[in-house]
């Protein structure tokens, strides 16, 4: 059941998550994003006029409340994806983070206009419920109807495996921790959205980063809409070359890493 309020949708019913913090068998050392207790998530609008989750009990947003579709655009396709389009026969995403598909939607409809083959390999824990992803408005607000029929497939579709979404684009979503993640995939492009590091701080460590920089092939690429300097620094230590980029609006900065050996 879901009630709508203002400009917030809420779902009535909880989301029950581990807390390994108090867990006898378990550790954040060994699945850092499974940092949750119980939480509400409601649909909240944007300032764009899309929808992201937010998760008031962590004070979280999926997106950011500055306009969803405008950040994801800005920071993983302007200043990721595009620049890499036709380098590669098939271009190879991971996503840290695939909760609303927002993200993946956007690199299919890049892959459907720029005839760019892609595979795209997601990780997320806790996959967002039918009827709240059948809430986002994310294929009206960017004027294509079409693409609802693809969201609703990556949503829905099998986990574990490689499922072709459109001829151009195949997803694999998976619910095994990052740190745990094993994969004969090297990536030629990395989306880190991951919740912010004031709510987990687990994910944002010199040991995740690294962790990372082993999925990429030799040049690729990272992209991330935090800029903190702590971030910046794990980055660095990991062994990548580190840029500032301007960020989305009414945010002064985003980072870009590459994997030069």
């Amino acid at each position: 059941m879901i009630i709508f309020c203002s400009q917030q949708l809420f779902f009535t019913d909880r989301l029950l998550c581990h807390s390994l913090q108090r867990s006898e068998h378990c550790s954040t050392k060994q699945n850092p994003e499974l940092c949750f207790l119980v939480m509400e998530r409601i649909l909240q609008l944007t300032s764009d006029g899309s929808y992201t989750i937010a998760v008031p009990s962590m004070h979280v947003t999926y997106h950011s409340i500055h306009g969803a579709i405008q950040e994801s655009m800005h920071v993983f396709i302007n200043a990721g994806l595009q620049p890499l389009l036709h380098q590669f026969e098939t271009l190879h995403i991971f996503e840290m983070g695939f909760g609303t598909g927002l993200n993946a939607l956007l690199s299919l409809q890049q892959a459907t206009q720029h005839n760019q083959k892609i595979f795209y390999y997601a990780a997320e824990l806790f996959p967002l419920k039918p009827y709240e992803y059948s809430s986002l408005n994310y294929s009206s607000k960017l004027q294509n109807d079409s693409l609802q029929s693809y969201f609703k497939l990556m949503h829905e579709c099998e986990w574990g495996k490689d499922v072709s979404i459109h001829p151009l684009f195949t997803l694999h979503k998976t619910n095994e921790s990052l740190l745990n993640l094993i994969t004969d995939h090297a990536f030629n492009l990395i989306f880190f959205d991951a919740f912010a590091p004031a709510a987990q701080p687990e994910l944002w460590t010199q040991q995740v980063f690294k962790k990372v920089f082993q999925l990429l092939a030799n040049k690729g690429m990272l992209v991330t809409y935090c800029s903190k300097g702590d971030v910046r620094r794990a980055m660095l230590a990991a062994d990548f070359k580190v840029e500032k980029l301007q960020g989305p609006p009414r945010k002064r900065e985003m980072l870009r890493a590459i994997k030069a050996i």
